[in-house]
């Protein structure tokens, strides 16, 4: 009646999905409590753990700056953020940043007896670009993995359990080395979270003597990737040692080495060696074509150089340097200090792709860039949004592995979007109505633990009656 009389009028429209799965893994996994523990002594004007929590929200769906987290909050239902401005994001992310590793520290306190059985700890590092100037310290130019030496970055390191379950991270400035990275985080674990037996795994760029002495020193086991081009022992003693290689998968056969007390295990992917030597011949034909019509500048292309014999003017192509390159194909070599059978070590790396994954999801699904920032402190909390923004996710996809659900992220993020709902008014009476469940929102839902909000609920009087 009230819509044919044309009496309702339709309010805001606000999505009502993010918060309401978002919401209970916030509580559920205590960060709520955490902040606001560490919030108890200060007196801020405005609900900081409120901001974290819109900060953190924004990343998973929409991702962007500061600025951008301030406007998508008038379209999504976040209790609490109404009066939020965006001088309040920043100062709540400087905050963050300066108690970071509080909140790490508490958070896993909270959740140690999922980490009673941690045997292996996974270690990485990526490098993250910024587009303004980088804060005070943190930005500066280095080795970019994302190509872009014209940038300044940061450098970002990640520690995540044999299960995939983010533990902490590390920000340094972005002219930190690798090889310098592990054996302070190392250090850093043991004293913040009392892990003290465990074997860390981390890749080729991680290794140097003094990384594998100061393991060996503090009674660490570690399986760490060897770099077999650069490393002689392993590019003469280790490669060349004749052996059968066992098959631990599909793609991947293993053999062990032995040179003196070191000991290796040598990897080769079948479908990796094809792949490289294909590659390889693919660029020896377009080097034979360019130096025909005399392409000299080849030689300082990366790529092509490796293949190249420069004597006085003339470029030509090293077939021998060619032959030699052929040794690795398909292969990766290994050192460890555990007495985990051969098998098990390289199955143990490759899981290293769950860092790569971690990171890969900062750098895209909950992208940290672009940082405008001015100080180190606002620029940690801005990445450690992003961290917590994935303790969710692993959260959420656990919760879902657990009843048997694998569901994509990306139908999740569509689905939890399209659940909105709209206030209307009727005459002197205010009403919430929810749209119908799409896809796999349901399944989340349920995952979770929420239940359903009805399809329309009363408010409150718009005029108080007598």
């Amino acid at each position: 009646d009230d819509y044919r009389s044309g009496r309702l009028k339709a309010g805001a429209l606000r999505q009502l999905g993010p918060d309401l799965v978002f919401g209970r893994l916030w509580q559920a996994l205590e960060i709520r409590e955490t902040l606001l523990g560490l919030l108890r002594e200060r007196r801020f004007e405005f609900p900081v753990e409120r901001v974290v929590y819109l900060t953190v929200l924004h990343r998973l769906f929409e991702s962007g700056s500061d600025r951008a987290a301030a406007r998508w909050k008038r379209d999504v239902r976040i209790p609490g953020t109404e009066e939020v401005q965006l001088h309040h994001q920043y100062r709540a992310m400087r905050w963050l940043g300066a108690v970071k590793d509080q909140v790490e520290e508490s958070l896993f306190a909270q959740r140690r007896d999922l980490f009673t059985e941690l045997s292996l700890v996974f270690f990485d590092t990526t490098s993250l670009y910024f587009e303004g100037q980088g804060g005070e310290s943190l930005g500066q130019y280095g080795h970019s993995k994302d190509h872009r030496p014209d940038l300044k970055q940061m450098v970002m390191g990640a520690v995540l359990t044999g299960d995939g379950r983010p533990v902490c991270s590390e920000v340094w400035p972005g002219n930190h080395a690798d090889g310098g990275a592990l054996l302070p985080v190392v250090d850093r674990l043991r004293q913040r979270f009392g892990l003290t037996r465990v074997c860390w795994v981390a890749d080729r760029g991680m290794i140097s003597k003094e990384t594998i002495k100061g393991l060996e020193e503090r009674g660490l086991e570690y399986i760490l990737g060897a770099r077999m081009r650069r490393q002689r022992e392993v590019r003469e003693a280790v490669l060349g040692r004749a052996g059968r290689y066992q098959e631990v998968a599909e793609n991947l056969r293993v053999k062990e080495v032995r040179v003196g007390e070191h000991r290796y295990i040598v990897c080769h992917n079948p479908a990796e060696e094809a792949k490289d030597a294909a590659d390889r011949a693919a660029i020896l034909a377009s080097l034979d074509d360019q130096l025909r019509e005399g392409a000299k500048q080849l030689v300082g292309n990366r790529g092509y150089r490796r293949y190249l014999r420069v004597e006085k003017e003339a470029v030509s192509i090293d077939l021998q340097k060619a032959a030699d390159e052929a040794r690795y194909d398909g292969k990766f070599v290994l050192r460890t200090n555990t007495a985990l059978p051969a098998s098990e070590v390289a199955i143990q790396y490759k899981r290293l792709l769950l860092v790569e994954q971690f990171f890969r999801a900062t750098k895209s699904l909950v992208e940290t860039r672009p940082i405008f920032h001015h100080w180190d402190a606002t620029i940690r909390g801005h990445v450690f949004c992003s961290f917590l923004a994935l303790v969710l996710m692993d959260e959420l996809q656990r919760r879902l592995a657990a009843k048997g659900w694998k569901l994509e992220w990306e139908n999740i993020r569509q689905d939890l979007e399209a659940l909105d709902e709209m206030e209307v008014r009727a005459g002197d009476q205010r009403y919430l109505l929810r749209t119908d469940l799409q896809g796999v929102s349901g399944k989340v839902l349920q995952g979770v633990g929420v239940a359903i909000p009805p399809p329309a609920r009363l408010i409150q009087d718009v005029v108080p009656k007598k």
